[in-house]
């Protein structure tokens, strides 16, 4: 086993509810094996800028007590355009070498882990990542740490925007967050029973006119033979101009008057629910292990229920696609919909 005596960590891009319980993870499962922990601030920004007061901390036992149910990061996090630079990564490997870090974990997704992938060039350390992103969007692994609440809350929203349409026989058009990727628009349309989902999976900007129209068609029969709500959910970056444009459209072609609601940011909040605390503990003491084995460039994955290691470069391909049998699922709710019109 390689000789350990600290550990680097932070949290990159775009909070996700778990990353504190992967840093609280990582921290008790280092203090098992005598290693100590350096938390590093706002992200890699916390490497270049480590200088800055405040831009680094050793973490304790005691700094991570009560933070498993707590949103966000206690570690905070930012985007950080220096790391595209080569100056700005030599400058991250110098202060890894200078404060005599062995291993960096990074909690975060693609734009993390890319940065991980860049350090390599220039230090020798162990590099480790924990896939932590609401999007699910990270290769080879079932579910990334945040995906879970994020859909939840998703979920939580709509339910109650269901309520409003019902009462007003309304027609919402909700967006959900996930980048370029369908995983929460598909999951959390399905689950809330959502009229329509619109995604990556289902809909091509080329055929945005025809959409438009079928779209018009089965708002318009829906309204004449249920007379209740009718709710659209729609990927954010899918639709030109998104929910609130799509909305405007329908009103100018067809005189159907929606009402958009982007959920936005809300869903990166909130309290992890059980699912991510577990995952997040989980991959936090498995990226501990991987470290004390002398484990290198990899993403903690989970596949099937069982964690396991992937070649970074593998985890950023962007090539997960949203589970086939829930867009078939979706295709068939619409055709029985469409014929029986109850």
């Amino acid at each position: 086993m390689t000789t350990i005596k600290r550990i680097g960590i932070l949290t990159s891009g775009g909070d996700a509810p778990g990353m504190n319980a992967a840093i609280r993870s990582v921290v008790l499962a280092a203090h098992h094996y005598h290693i100590d922990v350096v938390g590093f601030y706002h992200g890699f920004n916390g490497l270049i800028h480590v200088e800055n007061i405040n831009q680094m901390q050793s973490l304790t036992i005691s700094d991570v007590n009560n933070i498993i149910h707590r949103g966000g990061t206690i570690l905070k996090s930012a985007r950080c355009p220096e790391m595209l630079t080569e100056a700005g990564v030599k400058l991250a490997a110098n202060t890894l070498m200078v404060k005599k870090i062995d291993a960096l974990i990074v909690i975060g997704g693609d734009g993390s882990f890319n940065g991980l992938l860049a350090l390599k060039e220039h230090w020798q350390g162990q590099l480790i990542g924990i896939p932590g992103t609401i999007d699910n969007d990270l290769d080879n692994t079932d579910f990334t740490i945040g995906f879970a609440t994020a859909v939840n809350t998703a979920i939580e929203a709509i339910d109650k925007i269901r309520d409003t349409a019902d009462a007003f026989e309304r027609i919402f058009i909700v967006e959900l967050m996930g980048r370029q990727s369908g995983h929460i628009t598909f999951n959390v349309g399905i689950a809330c029973g959502a009229e329509q989902v619109l995604s990556f999976e289902n809909f091509s900007v080329d055929d945005k006119q025809r959409k438009l129209q079928q779209l018009a068609s089965e708002i318009k029969t829906a309204q004449e033979n249920r007379h209740s709500s009718y709710i659209i959910v729609i990927a954010e970056n899918l639709w030109p101009g998104g929910a609130i444009a799509l909305a405007n459209e329908l009103k100018q072609a067809s005189e159907i008057d929606c009402t958009a609601c982007v959920l936005g940011h809300i869903q990166r909040g909130g309290s992890p629910v059980p699912k991510d605390r577990l995952l997040a503990t989980k991959m936090g003491v498995a990226a501990v292990q991987a470290v004390v084995e002398g484990r290198n460039h990899i993403m903690i994955a989970e596949q099937n229920n069982a964690v396991c290691h992937i070649a970074l470069e593998g985890a950023v391909q962007h090539h997960k696609a949203v589970n086939q049998q829930l867009v078939d699922a979706q295709e068939n709710i619409l055709a029985l919909t469409a014929q029986n019109q109850y």
